[in-house]
């Protein structure tokens, strides 16, 4: 496979899964104010530092109110990491490969993107809000649904398995690295119930709370982290996708079993290794946070180390129509 191609394949199933976990998280977010206890301020601004974007909204925006927040994560062509840019980029991407994507693939993208194109002219309350993000999960579920039902098992398809879950890897651990709804709020008798909602509200963000409880008797920061970041089962777990990420990668590689050949092998393989072996009491002993940000920093290598052994360097793509954002698509920018 042209290595061009690959970029395009990676990528483009990199923007659709990411556009589905912002909007995600935003309906999360919408149905906490919902659940918040009487008078209880919400912050929006959380939502902002889980995409990594508080310098680009600080600039275009300044007051992180709900309609600057929305807007900017869900229309704005400015922020590259918008649901619009990320669903136009995807369809760029994916543009430059119909001869290798299946045909069934390109119409439902494309329709995708101009549902949410529309709508961004269009003015939305809570009730249409809420709609509207279901319908752009529906709508990426059933792209998801589409490739892994009319690609064939090559490189193509492991290309975009890969990306789709390095992606959901990321954002899973951003989620976790946030409190919806800004920070704790003062000590009152009503703290102990929100501090519940907001957990309840991380693992909704993931689409996890249902297979959570059949999991566990109670939604607590224990058990959110130990399920979202170390479930073998859950398909939204951070292992999860590793692994899944790291499987792919093999047979693209076509190394015998057990055998590393790349950096991007290794580099995974270690990632694999660590979250397969940690407890959950260990990352609470470390330090959620800190031990975040250590895995964020190991899985922007591994996924810098995809880009330089299997994608054109930025000086030789030469069509701007599958060429990423570089801001967007450096995994050390994300």
């Amino acid at each position: 496979m042209l290595n061009r191609v690959a970029d395009a394949i990676y990528w483009m199933s990199r923007y659709v899964e990411r556009a589905e976990n912002t909007a995600r998280l935003i309906d999360a977010n919408l149905q906490l104010l919902l659940d918040s206890p009487s008078g209880q301020p919400h912050q929006w601004l959380p939502l902002v530092n889980a995409t990594a974007d508080e310098a680009g909204f600080s600039r275009l925006y300044g007051s992180p109110t709900q309609e600057n927040v929305l807007d900017f994560l869900t229309f704005d062509s400015r922020n590259p990491n918008s649901i619009l840019s990320c669903l136009k980029a995807a369809r760029e991407n994916a543009r430059g490969t119909r001869n290798v994507i299946s045909s069934a693939m390109w119409p439902q993208l494309n329709n995708f993107f101009l549902m949410v194109k529309s709508a961004a002219i269009a003015p939305m309350d809570l009730d249409t809000a809420t709609e509207f993000f279901h319908q752009i999960k529906l709508s990426s579920h059933l792209f998801t649904g589409i490739t892994d039902a009319t690609m064939s098992r090559g490189a193509g398809w492991h290309f975009c398995l890969m990306g789709r879950m390095l992606e959901r890897a990321d954002k899973a651990s951003r989620i976790l690295d946030m409190k919806p709804g800004g920070p704790s709020v003062p000590p009152e008798d009503n703290e102990p119930l929100f501090d519940h909602v907001q957990w309840g509200t991380v693992l909704r963000s993931a689409s996890a709370f249902e297979m959570y409880c059949k999991r566990y008797n109670r939604v607590s920061p224990r058990g959110v982290v130990e399920f979202l970041m170390l479930d073998r089962e859950f398909p939204r777990s951070i292992l999860f996708c590793l692994l899944s990420a790291r499987d792919s990668l093999h047979v693209i590689s076509g190394a015998p079993a057990r055998v590393v050949r790349w950096a991007p092998e290794k580099l995974l393989g270690q990632l694999c290794a660590d979250l397969e072996f940690v407890r959950v009491d260990d990352i609470l002993r470390y330090g959620l946070h800190e031990y975040i940000d250590l895995f964020q920093t190991k899985l922007n290598q591994a996924g810098q180390a995809v880009g330089e052994k299997f994608f054109v360097s930025k000086s030789a793509r030469d069509f701007p129509a599958t060429k990423p954002n570089p801001v967007v698509n450096s995994l050390s920018n994300l």
